[in-house]
């Protein structure tokens, strides 16, 4: 599918014949500045070492804590528009319907066409201008009162943060050694789910603390203060040092790792576990975000408590959530990452059930356990579909991304169920969400264990006893050039490029 000039995806036999040209490491990030990359070329990316990755990606994990702030305070913004503009839930669902719609048109579109045009640097910073104009298209629908223009500010903030999920996803899955793509990209959105405990207790505590229900100037304030920091990051973000990864040099690395998980290179249509994975992430998200927009109005129900204390109740919800990231990065370090997903997956299956049956504090307890056991889905679902995609890593990428428009469908759902039912009752809507996601881990404990488990097993990006980089073309030079020594010949010169 082209929407955008020709496909940006290179041909798998062009990329093997680059061989010898290819760059190294090094030069790779000797070149961190050009303007924009060709995403058929090589450009030594694909054999980065932890050390090479560490600032690139630091940088790049400001980016979650953003979102997961914007996440966060859309939850309560939820709950404060329900109560001053007198809406229902369903109409409510409403701001996620605007804010994660978004990410249906921006990833399939514009946002995948430019991180392959143009690569990760100008897709960070066009995402960073969406938003930075998104929100402060706030100000003047906070000063009419408009729940219209609300939805409109959400939808161009939430064109903002796909963009940037296009890029800032791949980005630290595929920069530095493939074995710990799923222990970066769950550290890095640790940080997101940092932003997400701070939101909401920055709006409880100081956002709306002394304002009534019908108040909202605060939020102008506050999306301004937002808007000017996006800006000023975009600016950083033009004169970082970020190293390309495109798709050839995924292409590379999974032919290199092909011994280890038998990977053959294939066209898109056949790429089955993507699509599972799609699938997978629009259920998943869609029921992630449908608990987490009803968890104030549920506790309210559940505890008999006030929207502050609920407020509370969600804040703690969240540091569970944070608690949980961390900890499922640290099990990938010594677990299979499709062993954590299934066990975490378990677990949310399990105490989804449990808060709809329990009332008082032990719901909210049930019900802020299932965030805890949410943690790692997303991030493990992204980072464990895009395995051996190889040339269509990019493109595959920004299919998970959109994904995501699933949080725009089962909002909106959970609150029409909780108009005509009760908030317990409406969990069913995300229980049904989370059994379809639920499907994918045992497909891949079942059916693609062997290609999982061979990315796990590969040590390109590691160094050898020379303290060269395997996988690189210097390692692969010196590689060839030993074993010629002693046979006393010449290395060809495929020889030395694989």
């Amino acid at each position: 599918m082209v929407l955008f000039g020709k496909p940006e995806e290179p041909e798998f036999s062009k990329v093997m014949d680059q061989g010898l040209r290819r760059p190294s490491n090094v030069e790779a990030m000797q070149h961190q500045h050009r303007k924009s990359v060709s995403n058929k070329g090589l450009t030594g990316a694909s054999a980065l070492t932890v050390r090479q990755s560490i600032f690139p990606i630091t940088l790049v994990t400001i980016l979650f804590f953003l979102w997961g702030f914007a996440y966060g305070l859309l939850d309560v913004l939820n709950a404060k528009f329900q109560n001053s503009l007198g809406i229902t839930a369903a109409k409510a669902g409403g701001l996620q319907g605007a804010y994660f719609g978004a990410y249906l048109i921006g990833p399939p579109t514009y946002s995948g066409w430019i991180v392959r045009k143009f690569g990760y640097r100008w897709t960070f910073i066009a995402g960073l201008s969406i938003y930075g104009v998104g929100a402060l298209m706030f100000w003047p629908s906070a000063v009419y009162r408009s729940f219209g223009g609300f939805c409109g500010s959400l939808f161009i903030v939430g064109s903002g943060l796909s963009t940037l999920e296009t890029s800032a996803n791949p980005f630290i899955a595929t920069c530095g050694p493939p074995r710990l793509s799923e222990f970066r990209l769950e550290l890095s959105q640790s940080f997101q789910a940092i932003g997400s405990v701070v939101a909401p207790l920055l709006a409880s505590r100081v956002f709306f603390k002394e304002t009534d229900d019908t108040d909202l100037s605060n939020v102008q304030w506050t999306y301004l203060g937002i808007a000017a920091f996006v800006f000023l990051l975009a600016v950083v973000f033009y004169f970082a040092p970020i190293p390309e990864v495109t798709d050839a040099d995924m292409a590379l690395q999974a032919e290199q790792s092909s011994g280890l998980t038998g990977y053959v290179d294939k066209p898109l249509k056949k790429q089955y576990k993507l699509f599972f994975g799609v699938i997978a992430q629009f259920c998943y998200v869609g029921a992630q975000v449908g608990v987490a927009a009803q968890f104030i109005k549920y506790s309210v129900e559940s505890a008999k408590i006030s929207d502050a204390a609920a407020s509370d109740r969600y804040a703690i919800g969240q540091g569970l959530f944070a608690i949980g990231r961390f900890a499922a990065a640290g099990l990938m370090m010594v677990v299979k990452p499709r062993w954590v997903l299934l066990v975490f997956m378990t677990g949310v299956m399990i105490f989804i059930a449990a808060a709809m049956g329990v009332k008082g504090e032990g719901g909210v307890a049930m019900l802020s356990l299932v965030l805890f056991f949410e943690s790692c889905v997303f991030p493990t679902i992204f980072t464990l579909s895009i395995r051996g995609l190889g040339r269509h890593t990019k493109r595959g990428s920004s299919w998970i991304v959109a994904a995501v428009s699933g949080g725009a469908l089962f909002p909106a759902l959970t609150g029409l169920a909780a108009d005509h039912m009760d908030y317990h009752k409406a969990m069913c809507v995300p229980l049904v969400g989370f059994f379809v996601a639920f499907a994918f881990p045992i497909y891949l404990n079942t059916v693609c264990a062997k290609e999982l488990d061979g990315f796990r097993e590969s040590k390109i990006g590691y160094k050898d006893e020379d303290g060269l980089a395997m996988g690189d073309i210097q390692h692969e030079e010196r590689r060839a050039s030993i074993m010629h020594e002693e046979k006393g010949v010449l290395p060809t010169e495929k020889e030395v490029a694989y």
